[in-house]
């Protein structure tokens, strides 16, 4: 094929190859292509304007490209050249790739992932707990660039519309209000109060009343003990902010049936029994009404230091580390107390202390924790154990009675034989009690179970 003919002047509206006449066509003045220029310079300004390059596909047909119009120039087109019929198939059209590619911002996924917690969110350690309490960990936050799941709230706090410019509050810790302390303390004291009263009312009329009027001052002090404890639990830091806890509630009251006739019924039950009134151990009630105040306080020390560990803590396992101490110095020094306390009241009853007091006690405190911070079930699975436990020792003595049935009765019997009838509530309780701290222990060192209601 021979070199194209350049025609000048002629007018066009792009540069091309003229299919009839086998003539180049330019819209640009005449300019000499005998020399064309084949350099990889020509090449890049070509295609850096966006342009057609004419050299490879004229090498192609063997012909010279043709020059185009310096860049900047004012007759200089884009349109794309139709290529010549003897090299419309030369060079095939590279088709584009439509892989899938990563997200460049993990985090912005994660940030839509958990839209309503972060917008909802009154600071980044909420937003940490609130991952935390869906499963992110630190291993996790490592996959989204930061070095821990509060680094990454931080983050994800930030980029909320509207919150870039605001500073990152502390979590709402327990309130250091004086006054608030003491009103909750006060509501603390009713029950062990009107205990306290009643008991005095009743030693005071000793011989002076008959045994219908001691019932009535015995009931009516009862009755406002119960009172006072529900007013001390419906605020303060025993207070569980509105979720339900009524079968845990309703354990704990046959918990304390128990504490007071239980160990009077399955003695009589042993003896080939029930036979006339169940005799009545007032100490743990007036013991355990006295440690209602103790109980708020150790709750009150747990949740307040647990929200300061938290405000200083920069990851989850730093933070479980600092709290599981607190934990278990609440739970002792609650133990020693109402160990204390339940002595006092056996002496100023007169009568003993049950064995399994102590552990029901610490049972009750750890199922409180657990309702206030968020966990109600383990807590009333815990009680209901304690509660199937007791109930299945006067029950297996019972059957046992019945004809082929006498091994059922023998555990408990063997049971009684070696260390009292006080032994049944204690093996409930403290095995109950044991599992419930163990449950504390993992649940209440997550950051979750400390967020603000």
């Amino acid at each position: 094929m021979g070199r194209p003919t350049e025609v000048p002047g002629t007018p066009t509206t792009g540069s091309g190859w003229d299919p009839r006449s086998r003539a180049l066509v330019s819209d640009s003045p005449a300019v000499d292509v005998s020399e064309p220029s084949w350099g990889p310079a020509a090449l890049q300004d070509a295609s850096a304007d966006g342009g057609t390059v004419a050299g490879p596909v004229a090498a192609a047909a063997g012909s010279p490209p043709a020059e185009t119009a310096p860049q900047g120039s004012p007759e200089r087109r884009t349109h794309p050249c139709a290529r010549a019929p003897e090299i419309a198939h030369a060079a095939p059209a590279r088709k584009l790739s439509t892989g899938r590619r990563g997200p460049a911002d993990p985090v912005k996924s994660l940030m839509h992932r958990h839209r309503e917690l972060c917008e909802r969110a009154v600071d980044p350690l909420e937003i940490a707990a609130g991952l935390e309490a869906h499963g992110v960990t630190d291993r996790t936050a490592a996959r989204y660039r930061h070095r821990d799941v509060f680094s990454l709230a931080e983050e994800l706090f930030a980029r909320v519309p509207g919150r870039a410019g605001e500073p990152a509050g502390a979590l709402s810790a327990p309130a250091h209000d004086i006054r608030t302390r003491a009103a909750w303390s006060l509501r603390a004291l009713l029950p062990g109060a009107a205990c306290l009263a009643t008991l005095v009312s009743l030693r005071l009329t000793d011989g002076v009343l008959g045994g219908e009027a001691r019932l009535a001052i015995g009931s009516g002090g009862a009755l406002l003990a119960f009172i006072g404890l529900a007013v001390a639990l419906r605020t303060g830091p025993l207070s569980t902010g509105g979720r339900s806890a009524g079968a845990a509630n309703l354990y704990g009251c046959w918990l304390i049936g128990y504490a007071l006739y239980g160990e009077a019924l399955l003695q009589q039950v042993i003896s080939g029994g029930p036979e006339g009134p169940w005799a009545l151990t007032p100490a743990p009630l007036l013991g355990f009404a006295m440690a209602v105040a103790p109980a708020a306080w150790c709750a009150h020390f747990f949740s307040l230091h647990a929200h300061r560990k938290l405000n200083g803590s920069h990851a989850l396992e730093e933070f479980a580390a600092g709290v599981r101490p607190l934990l278990f110095g609440a739970v002792a020094f609650f133990l020693c107390v109402v160990t204390g306390l339940l002595c006092l009241a056996g002496l100023g009853t007169g009568g003993g202390v049950p064995v399994g007091a102590a552990g029901l006690g610490v049972l009750l405190l750890l199922a409180r924790l657990l309702t206030v911070h968020g966990f109600p079930e383990p807590a009333a699975t815990g009680l209901a154990a304690a509660c199937a436990v007791e109930a299945a020792a006067p029950a297996l003595v019972l059957a046992g009675r019945l004809p082929g049935l006498h091994a059922l009765a023998r555990p408990v019997d063997a049971l009684v034989e070696a260390a009292g009838t006080g032994a049944v509530p204690a093996m409930a309780c403290g095995a109950a009690a044991l599992g419930l701290l163990t449950t504390a222990t993992v649940a209440l060192s997550r950051a979750s179970a400390h967020t603000a209601a």
